[in-house]
């Protein structure tokens, strides 16, 4: 790429071999014409992701695999994905293709508009027809709206990968495991504002879900109590003056 690209699209990958080809090619038709570059961050696959993202580098210039040594989880690859890359601005979504990488210019566009609110860092895809299991929908739908209660977060659907915030605004953020989840609250505790904008959500073609309700649930409990422990000890300047 001859200049720096203004988005960054971070896509975390776990044994996702038979999705990144498509979901490649998919990103590079939805952004053609933009200056960009896109991020897949393998997580240790045990399976031929990395070899497979690694072919493709011939064909689309503009991707850029990265890989960890260890399995680190998806938290992790977002943060590692994020900290490589080189636009202003990120967009995530999921490796598993059930995120629609052509929703990606609306709420890159909701983001740059020319009237946005001062200091809007992040527009949060909101899953308005999830073709998931009805199970895995009741849980989804108990979680949020416990989270969304504690945490006044404005986040109906937390768990849409598909995103599109400023790096320097992420970067801010305290990290921890799971993290994903809790970047809208997060965002409003460093006194940034936070927008939504629906989005199109897709059946898994292959592969598995790395994630079941119960498990989602263990974490949850230990994660929600740590990020109202955070909001209570949150302390925001407004900024700051050089004088």
């Amino acid at each position: 790429m001859s200049k720096s690209p203004n988005l960054s699209v971070v896509v975390p990958v776990y044994n996702e071999e038979e999705n990144v080809a498509k979901l490649v090619d998919e990103i590079a038709v939805a952004l053609k014409g933009e200056v960009y570059e896109m991020i897949f961050v393998n997580d240790a696959s045990t399976d031929g992701t990395l070899e497979k993202l690694i072919s493709l580098k011939a064909e689309y210039p503009t991707l850029r695999p990265i890989s960890h040594r260890q399995n680190a989880g998806q938290s992790r690859a977002v943060r590692s994905g994020v900290m490589a890359a080189k636009g202003i601005y990120i967009a995530t979504l999921d490796g598993d293709g059930q995120n629609d990488p052509a929703d990606i210019p609306a709420l890159y566009a909701q983001i740059t508009r020319k009237d946005a609110p001062e200091g809007l860092a992040l527009v949060g895809g909101r899953r308005a027809k999830r073709q998931d299991s009805w199970a895995k929908k009741i849980g989804s739908r108990f979680g949020n709206g416990i989270r969304k209660k504690l945490l006044k977060d404005e986040a109906d659907d937390t768990g849409c990968g598909l995103k599109v915030f400023m790096r320097e605004a992420f970067l801010r953020l305290p990290y921890f495991d799971h993290i994903h989840r809790y970047i809208p609250a997060l965002m409003l505790r460093e006194g940034y504002k936070i927008e939504f904008c629906d989005v199109n959500h897709r059946h898994r073609e292959f592969g598995v879900s790395k994630y079941t309700n119960f498990g989602r649930l263990i974490v949850s409990i230990a994660d929600l109590r740590g990020v109202m422990w955070l909001n209570r000890r949150a302390r925001n300047p407004e900024g700051w003056d050089e004088v």
